[in-house]
């Protein structure tokens, strides 16, 4: 089994260019230092992610995004991150942008979450943005669009 998974709950997605989406997921893991152990994507609806939210988290909103740290070592990913790929597509046409662009920046953003970035805070949201900005870029090095 790969390092990196996909799984969907409650919708049907299917990510395009998985094997370079794992390939650059990666890459991005390594440039940081980190090392990849099992790291899984589980793309649902927002109600999916509005009950692990609740139960998890003890908040009552809906979001894009929720990204669990299983680690027990240091700079080691494992991990399970939720996208509520609805509110993907609604980011992406607020954004303008297309609903796979608007995934990778979201997969990113949990990713960097893994690797120690904040987003809380100017300072921290700023930096944030300037990473997935950043990563994003390297998506050409590993052969997608």
């Amino acid at each position: 089994m790969p390092a990196i998974s996909f799984f969907t709950e409650s919708v049907t997605y299917n990510l395009p260019q998985k094997i370079k989406v794992r390939k650059w997921i990666k890459s991005t893991i390594e440039k940081e230092g980190f090392k990849l152990q099992e790291l899984n994507f589980i793309f649902c609806s927002d109600e999916y992610l509005l009950g692990i939210n609740q139960q998890y988290l003890n908040h009552n909103t809906y979001t894009d995004i929720i990204t669990f740290d299983n680690s027990d070592v240091e700079k080691m990913i494992v991990s399970d991150i939720f996208i509520s790929i609805e509110r993907v597509k609604e980011n992406a046409e607020t954004y303008k942008t297309t609903v796979f662009d608007e995934v990778c920046r979201i997969m990113i953003h949990g990713t960097l979450h893994l690797l120690g970035y904040k987003d809380k805070g100017k300072a921290a949201k700023t930096l944030m943005t300037q990473k997935e900005n950043e990563y994003l870029s390297y998506r050409t090095e590993a052969g997608m669009a």
